[in-house]
C-alpha cells in the first residue's frame, strides 16, 4: 500500500515538474512574442516618423519658393518658412505630452500587456499542482 502511494506521489511529482517546465517554456515564448510585436511597433513608427520628416522638409521646400516667388526674395520666403517651422516646433513642444508621450507609451503598454490575462482553470490547476507537491514533500518526510 505504501508502494503505490510513493509510486502514486513519485508519478504526480514528475507530471507537477514537467507541467512546471512547460509553463516556463509557454511564458518565454509569450514574452518574446510580445517584445517581437514591440519592435516590429516601435520600428514601424520610426518608419513613420522618418517619411514624416521627409514630407515636412520638401512642404517646407515648397512653402519657401511659393513665398519667395510671391515677393521677388528668396530669402524672406525661406526665412518665413523657417519661421512657420520654428512656431510648429513650439507648439510640439508645448503639447508633447499629450500629443506625442502620452498615446505613444498607451500604444506601447498596450501592445505588451495584451493576452497577459491568465486563464481561471489554469489558475486552479497552478494551485492543485502546489497542493500536491507539498503533500509530496509531507509523504517523502514521513
Amino acid at each position: 500500500m505504501e508502494d503505490n502511494f510513493s509510486n502514486y506521489f513519485n508519478q504526480t511529482g514528475k507530471v507537477a515538474k514537467e507541467y512546471l517546465e512547460t509553463r516556463l517554456d509557454l511564458i518565454k515564448l509569450q514574452a518574446a512574442g510580445k517584445l517581437s510585436k514591440a519592435l516590429g511597433l516601435f520600428f514601424s513608427l520610426i518608419l513613420a516618423f522618418l517619411l514624416f520628416f521627409f514630407v515636412v522638409v520638401f512642404l517646407g521646400m515648397v512653402v519657401g519658393f511659393w513665398i519667395g516667388e510671391m515677393t521677388n526674395s528668396y530669402t524672406i520666403g525661406f526665412s518665413c518658412s523657417a519661421g512657420l517651422f520654428i512656431f510648429l516646433l513650439l507648439i510640439i513642444l508645448w503639447f508633447r505630452e499629450p500629443l506625442i508621450q502620452r498615446p505613444l507609451s498607451n500604444m506601447l503598454i498596450k501592445e505588451l500587456v495584451s493576452e497577459m490575462e491568465i486563464d481561471p482553470k489554469e489558475e486552479a490547476l497552478e494551485k492543485e499542482l502546489d497542493r500536491m507537491e507539498e503533500e509530496e514533500e509531507y509523504h517523502e518526510q514521513l
